[in-house]
């Protein structure tokens, strides 16, 4: 049928032409648009006018924090690029949304092309990252780009880290001890190079490495290497130390998918790279702390963000150690974080690492706490007490330790650390203090109200905690705590003086008959620990009584007559027999807890003053921050 017949009035040339100027028309317009949402969602810098046309529920950013059993079991059911996942329980965190690495600062990636050498005029960027936890609060703090700046950072110390001479003493028989030590780290060093390099610690009988059930069998390496850093450094033993540094530039995987101990990666990785940064200014080692951190936060995913104590640095996955009570966390395992999480916000401008360890503390001092004292087990579902076993050594050391440690390294304006310290010590005197009929003061351990007359050799830390403490509780109890701290270290000292080897036991009885003194063959090893060394270098600061020089020189001899052996040194199972056996483990914590307090027993004191640095209870230095500013503003 003609077209005419079905439009009268229109020719089929007329029609058609303007047919064809509609068609035109249309696949302009429809390329406009088609162009318009492509820039919108495809160029590079889309995401503000993402968020325009994208709806709020859209662009909600996975965050850090707490949330029901419930929920976590949801997101197992999600792919992991679509939020968090967990196989054991609770949820974690290792999402796009919530990457935390800072930015690079033009100085820094020309330092890096330069072979990373330190200097201490280098400013680091610091500026806040685009996190999606940070996004969610933005529109609360404002634009921030400050910078951390590592030069201004050395201005704020009141004397510089290595002294005026890196620390050595002016008496000859004092550095010829120091001397020594020096010698025994390298020799530690040399043999774990030779034989376990990369591995985590170093087997010096059999000469090979131990991996360790601490990081997981696809966990993390290096754990000698990380803990030494700072040790190397201090002791100038630089050729070791660069060794070190170009391990962890080259080796150092932080992806691992092997189970994890939060504490023992917190203390040693985390303590580690954030005090060799400090000490050098290497960039290197702030951006590994960092990242390192970051994987960390998972653990905090519990209905009450008191952290399980293994995490999956891989998946994020978390759960709790499976000889701990009912589930529990640990307390000196979740009480022992707060000084690395400090500076993790200091360095990255992100504060989710101090809120979450200001969290655990709200929570301890919101819950009632019997007779005062702080029981080792605590459920981080319900956050109530599982057991009431309270104890200065083993499962609850180091959360003391942290506390007076917070408010000295907030430059004493921490006061909430300082009432819950002088208040957790007031609490353990009236209960776990006790004088022995010889007149040895020791702590013991506490069992719902009943005392177990034991302290092991882990409680020994405490003369030196309780010493560096003691300027600032109440003025007329300063000299009874400087005095109660030589007291427990006179007590520690006997454990060793009353052995065959002159090295102390794990743990030490005061019943019985027996004082300082091991009484069940379980108890009768020494692995190279440093406790009781760490309260003799305290107290020589605190009082330059020679008598902590000379019970330090003491241990080294001991060490080198019944520890070391032809390819390092070893742990032995019996300090009560000149008949040694040891135990074929050179522990990470002997190169850098024992050799380096031992060293700085025998150093000047302005090696790592006090005035500037804590050490957290690996003995890593970390910096005090400034009062009233922080250390880009000094």
């Amino acid at each position: 049928m003609p077209i005419q017949s079905i439009l009268p009035g229109v020719s089929a040339s007329g029609m058609g032409l303007r047919l064809s100027q509609k068609f035109v028309f249309l696949l302009f317009l429809s390329g406009l648009v088609t162009l318009c949402f492509g820039a919108l969602f495809f160029l590079p810098d889309s995401v503000r006018l993402k968020r325009i046309f994208l709806s709020k529920t859209e662009i909600q950013p996975v965050t850090v924090g707490s949330g029901s059993e419930n929920d976590v079991r949801e997101h197992l059911k999600r792919p992991k690029e679509q939020g968090m996942t967990s196989a054991k329980g609770e949820t974690g965190t290792k999402g796009k949304s919530l990457s935390r690495k800072p930015s690079v600062s033009h100085e820094a990636t020309e330092e890096r092309l330069a072979g990373g050498k330190a200097q201490e005029d280098l400013t680091l960027s610091r500026s806040k990252t685009e996190s999606a936890s940070e996004r969610a609060t933005s529109s609360d703090r404002g634009a921030n780009s400050d910078t951390f700046s590592y030069q201004k950072f050395r201005g704020c110390l009141l004397k510089a880290p290595l002294g005026r001479d890196n620390g050595k003493p002016g008496d000859p028989q004092t550095n010829e001890r120091r001397e020594k030590v020096k010698e025994m780290m390298k020799f530690a060093w040399d043999n774990y190079k030779r034989y376990a390099w990369g591995k985590n610690e170093l087997r010096p009988l059999t000469r090979n490495g131990h991996i360790g059930n601490m990081f997981g069998e696809r966990g993390l390496r290096g754990a000698s290497i990380i803990d030494s850093l700072d040790t190397l450094y201090i002791m100038g033993l630089m050729e070791e130390y660069n060794d070190a540094k170009e391990w962890v530039q080259t080796n150092l995987d932080l992806n691992s998918n092997g189970e994890a101990s939060l504490f023992e990666v917190n203390i040693r990785y985390v303590g580690g790279l954030l005090s060799a940064y400090y000490l050098t200014g290497e960039e290197l080692f702030k951006n590994k702390a960092m990242e390192l951190g970051e994987k960390l936060l998972p653990a905090f995913n519990t209905p009450t963000g008191i952290p399980r104590g293994v995490i999956n640095l891989g998946s994020g996955t978390i759960w709790s150690w499976g000889w701990a009570s009912a589930g529990s966390s640990i307390l000196a395992e979740f009480g022992t974080l707060h000084l690395e999480f400090v500076h993790l916000t200091e360095l990255s401008n992100n504060p989710v690492y101090t809120e979450k360890v200001m969290n655990i503390r709200k929570l301890l001092n919101k819950i009632e706490k019997p007779h005062g004292l702080y029981p080792n087990f605590l459920s981080p579902v319900s956050g109530n007490w599982v057991q009431h076993h309270v104890s200065i050594g083993g499962l609850g050391d180091s959360f003391y330790e942290y506390l007076i440690k917070s408010y000295l390294m907030s430059d004493k304006t921490d006061d909430d650390a300082k009432r819950m310290y002088y208040g957790a010590l007031e609490a353990i005197e009236a209960n776990l203090v006790q004088k022995s009929p010889g007149g040895l003061t020791y702590m013991a351990e506490w069992r719902g109200g009943i005392l177990d007359h034991k302290m092991g050799h882990l409680a020994c830390f405490s003369g030196g905690m309780i010493g560096i403490g003691a300027d600032d509780g109440a003025p007329e109890k300063r000299q009874h705590y400087l005095d109660l701290a030589a007291e427990i270290t006179h007590t520690c000292h006997e454990s060793y003086t009353r052995s065959a080897t002159k090295l102390g036991p794990e743990a030490f009885r005061f019943d019985g008959g027996a004082e300082a003194t091991a009484t069940r063959l379980s108890d009768r090893y020494y692995i190279l620990r440093p406790e009781v060394i760490e309260s003799y270098m305290y107290m020589w600061r605190l009082t330059h009584d020679p008598k902590y020089r000379e019970w330090g020189w003491e241990a080294v001899e001991a060490l080198e007559q019944h520890c070391r052996v032809e390819s390092g040194f070893s742990g032995i199972r019996d300090v009560y027999t000149m008949t040694v056996s040891h135990d074929n483990m050179q522990q990470s914590f002997f190169l850098s807890e024992t050799l380096k307090y031992l060293y700085l027993l025998f150093s000047d004191d302005d090696l790592l003053p006090l005035e500037d640095w804590v050490f957290n209870t690996e003995a890593h230095p970390l910096p005090i921050i400034p009062a009233n500013t922080d250390v880009k503003g000094c």
